[in-house]
């Protein structure tokens, strides 16, 4: 097959039954998804993937087209055989056959194009304009280096394809601070209006993450808890069994600061911490987190804690003062958190993958078991554990009674709801959401250009207090170094169960 050569979908037989399975929410319009840097890392792994699972669940039929476009020339067959092994789980759980699979390399286009010496687009351009509607959204998909967003939104314009039904996604980072940030949006807003714009953190596209707002603002029995009147402290941990590897150089230039804490984590605290909007739509809810970002006290040296594992700068190949890991304890100054620490870490090479949000309750203020003796239960306090993954779901600590006889012994307990065993579907993976939403033109799970720039206030300073000093080395498998945050506090860190 020739790798510029467009395909006509072959039909799904059993394309009309899933289609009547899915919600009417969950329909779409029929587009078109231009991947650029479509032969990538990202493409291969994540994106093609998710459009895969989606089509396989009739959200994607024969009405959609993609598009990979990159610099390489390629032939559908061989991108196929790399797409293949990141879509293998579908056919071994015995979701997808091999008719799905040709079926899905049917509305598989591959264009040339390099964006730095603008070669190719005219063969983009009549792809898209072969197809082009008013009610046809476009969406532009730059998994390519933000360094080259400027050069890719230009050619895209000089096209003559920046149309309003165009949408445009971008990965992070966007920007090594503050300042680099600022241009490469200014490179964007451009080109393309604010609304068209869609910045994408995949934690967010998380089903437990989504559940969080259904959790707090759906049910009474928790917001009206939820604020420093009840809850002691609130922890987040990004854990990753994983080490920089192969990404070494590139993720040296980063660190653990960048790469994590100024997107996902400071978006899962504006997702714990923001006020209930009036409506729930993408400006109502991005106005609460943007207003949780600029409360965010500023960070004192005494608030960071940084990391190394011991072997990263063997596989980097030099000596380096990046850090792998990175605590920090977050204060939020308005009415509903005065006072609440929040407190933020993640790491490579730790001992398991893990992403958690552990809501810390205050204690009783009195207990009527004390005298008998049976109110000692290891002072433990209720707990609200949300895992984002592994095993998606919710548990709830508690203190019950023992059950037998002996009078009123108490021993802690838990409520657990695994999404894995209560919801016989399979959950959709982020991107999958995410990608999703671009075509029903949702903007409420990505991030918009102001919350960015609070974002990198908050971690700018950082990074300039902690330049120069050596993080402190700890071992692989370890949940990081010995902890000096929490223990100032009299707090200590709360592991990740075990699945």
């Amino acid at each position: 097959m020739n790798a510029n050569q467009s395909h006509e979908m072959q039909g799904k037989g059993d394309e009309a039954v899933i289609n009547n399975a899915l919600p009417p929410s969950a329909t779409l319009p029929p587009s078109d998804y231009i991947i650029i840097g479509g032969t990538g890392d990202l493409a291969l792994r994540k994106i093609l993937p998710a459009l895969f699972w989606r089509y396989l669940d009739g959200q994607i039929t024969a009405e959609y087209r993609i598009a990979a476009a990159s610099r390489r020339d390629m032939e559908l067959d061989d991108f196929a055989d790399k797409i293949r092994p990141f879509c293998e789980n579908a056919f071994t759980s015995g979701v997808a056959s091999e008719a799905d699979w040709t079926g899905f390399l049917s509305i598989i286009t591959l264009i040339t194009l390099d964006v730095a010496d603008a070669s190719g687009g005219d063969r983009l351009a009549q792809f898209v304009n072969e197809r082009a509607n008013a009610d046809r959204p476009t969406i532009y998909y730059m998994a390519i280096a933000s360094s080259l967003f400027g050069d890719a939104t230009r050619l895209l314009k000089q096209c003559g394809l920046v149309t309003p039904q165009a949408r445009l996604v971008v990965e992070k980072p966007l920007g090594h601070d503050g300042k680099t940030s600022r241009a490469i949006n200014a490179e964007l807003a451009e080109i393309f209006d604010e609304r068209q714009i869609y910045r994408i953190d995949h934690y967010l596209g998380k089903e437990t993450v989504q559940n969080l707002m259904a959790l707090r603002f759906a049910n009474v029995i928790f917001e009206s808890q939820w604020n420093n009147n009840h809850i002691d402290h609130v922890q987040i941990t990004v854990a990753e069994t994983v080490g920089a590897g192969s990404r070494a150089d590139y993720y040296d230039s980063y660190g653990a600061i960048r790469d994590m804490v100024q997107n996902h984590l400071l978006q899962l605290v504006c997702l714990v911490a923001m006020e209930p909007p009036s409506y729930f739509n993408a400006d109502q809810v991005r106005d609460e987190k943007l207003r949780v970002l600029r409360a965010i006290r500023p960070v004192a040296l005494d608030d960071v804690q940084t990391g190394q594992y011991q072997e990263y700068t063997g596989e980097l190949g030099r000596a380096s003062d990046t850090e792998t890991y990175v605590a920090m304890r977050l204060m939020i100054d308005n009415w509903r958190w005065a006072g609440v620490p929040f407190y933020i870490r993640t790491g490579k090479k730790m001992a398991q993958r893990a992403s958690e949000i552990v809501i810390t309750f205050k204690q009783r203020s009195h207990d009527i078991f004390q005298r008998n003796g049976n109110g000692d239960v290891g002072g433990e306090p209720n707990r609200l554990i949300i895992r984002l993954q592994p095993s998606e779901g919710l548990r709830l600590q508690l203190i019950s009674k023992r059950p037998g006889p002996g009078g009123m012994r108490l021993f802690p307990s838990e409520l657990n709801l695994s999404f894995d065993d209560t919801f016989e579907e399979r959950l959709p993976d982020a991107y999958e959401r995410l990608l999703m939403d671009t075509a029903r033109g949702n903007q409420t799970l990505f991030m918009r250009h102001d919350e960015v720039f609070a974002a990198w206030e908050i971690i700018d300073p950082v990074l300039a207090m902690i330049a120069g000093n050596a993080p402190s080395l700890y071992r692989a498998g370890s949940m990081g170094p010995q902890d000096d945050l929490l223990a100032a506090d009299g707090r200590q860190w709360i592991d990740p169960y075990e699945d």
